[in-house]
């Protein structure tokens, strides 16, 4: 039985996705943020006959994310999709989504699939050399944290805005730990979709130059550890392999896959 999840839910809920909390990292984000009854997101539970949670559906603004570890009313969650005039992206680990996928009515445009990876122990994690320093970023590095990431190809065609990097650092629901050269910012990695249980890792990335000198390796080190101290899963995507290397030389190893399928809207019939 399939139903819309309210606050009363909370407990049963954040139990059932907490067991995972990487691979659950955006929905335990959501709730955390706008609970079960702000109108920007909703929130729907499949319950076995036994009354246990076992399916989790959100939709924030035009994005479902679904989750079940184990079965589900697949074909519930895509009616409810399916009758979303709003409906443009569908995200999650990539078996789980599959099962959705046969019932929805339209194909996606742009199914992309991301590797999945998660990190909880500093054990692989490298150490600082002394002539190298490291330091957190604050809000009024935001403008210069961008211009970095326009300066490094692989992110060059991304869309990042100044303004909302500032407000993220400010409020504490993401964080960057960065090196300096030459009167800029040359290296760093960041964080994003913070948690209480969990935190995703981004932007790890070293302009022209400068690279091969293990500096991003450094940044995302002393970000790991700070995360992991406080008790938080890391997580991250790549698809990459090389990157991916990287990463599991640190102590990542792969969970899985991450779809990120983006679809068309609706055309909705005009009135006549």
């Amino acid at each position: 039985m399939i139903r819309q999840l309210l606050e009363a839910d909370r407990q049963e809920t954040m139990a059932f996705i907490g067991v995972q909390p990487a691979e659950n990292l955006f929905i335990i984000g959501d709730i955390e943020a706008y609970g079960f009854e702000d109108p920007i997101q909703t929130l729907w539970g499949d319950f076995g006959e036994d009354g246990v949670i076992r399916g989790v559906l959100l939709k924030y603004t035009d994005n479902y994310i679904v989750w079940a570890p184990g079965d589900f009313d697949a074909a519930g969650f895509a009616a409810i999709i399916n009758a979303d005039p709003s409906f443009r992206f569908l995200s999650g680990i990539e078996p789980i989504v599959h099962k959705v996928e046969p019932y929805l009515d339209r194909k996606p445009d742009h199914p992309r699939v991301l590797y999945y990876a998660k990190c909880e122990t500093a054990a692989g994690l490298p150490a600082i050399p002394q002539e190298v320093t490291v330091r957190k970023a604050v809000p009024d590095d935001a403008e210069a944290l961008i211009d970095q990431m326009y300066a490094i190809p692989e992110f060059a065609d991304g869309e990042y805005s100044v303004s909302h990097k500032r407000r993220t650092l400010a409020e504490g629901t993401a964080r960057a730990w960065l090196i300096e050269g030459d009167g800029r910012i040359i290296s760093s990695a960041s964080s994003t979709a913070e948690n209480s249980m969990s935190a995703m890792i981004v932007g790890v990335g070293t302009i022209p130059g400068y690279q091969q000198q293990g500096l991003a390796s450094y940044c995302m080190s002393v970000l790991c550890r700070e995360l992991l101290d406080e008790g938080k899963m890391l997580c991250l995507f790549y698809d990459n392999p090389a990157a991916g290397r990287i990463y599991k030389r640190i102590g990542f190893r792969d969970i899985g896959k991450w779809c990120m399928w983006t679809y068309e809207r609706k055309r909705v019939p005009a009135e006549h």
